[in-house]
């Protein structure tokens, strides 16, 4: 089993996409290589803090209303089809669009115990 767990670790951390996880209070718990490169921010800069490090404050209204709704109800809006958003840099004159999917990650009893966004950079067609 213990294999079963390293393996999971490696497959998160090397992965090419952005891997956040963040509990059902919305704080990152989980922010993988590529989330570093992505963002800017380091694992330490980032674990244990809010989800507002990287939304936009025009979009934060609407990100925890879907948020919240999501860890209720146990169901996704978009049901985990990717959308197309803007982020957060940790460098303030750096505008990234990121393609990100989400999905609600549940215990064997199917409790909600966070959420997981997986994200890309996208070239954006001005």
């Amino acid at each position: 089993m213990d294999h079963d767990h390293n393996l999971a670790e490696y497959i998160i951390e090397q992965a090419s996409d952005a891997f956040i996880y963040a509990d059902i209070h919305g704080n990152i718990q989980r922010w993988n290589s590529a989330a570093c490169q992505l963002f800017g921010f380091s694992k330490t800069e980032v674990l244990g803090k809010n989800m507002n490090l990287i939304i936009p404050e025009r979009a934060r209204k609407a990100h925890w209303d879907g948020f919240n709704m999501a860890i209720q109800s146990g169901k996704l809006q978009l049901s985990g089809k990717p959308t197309l958003t803007r982020i957060l840099h940790k460098d303030p004159d750096r505008r990234l669009y990121v393609e990100m999917s989400f999905a609600l990650i549940k215990n064997e009893i199917g409790k909600v115990l966070g959420s997981v966004a997986i994200a890309r950079e996208v070239e954006r067609k001005e």
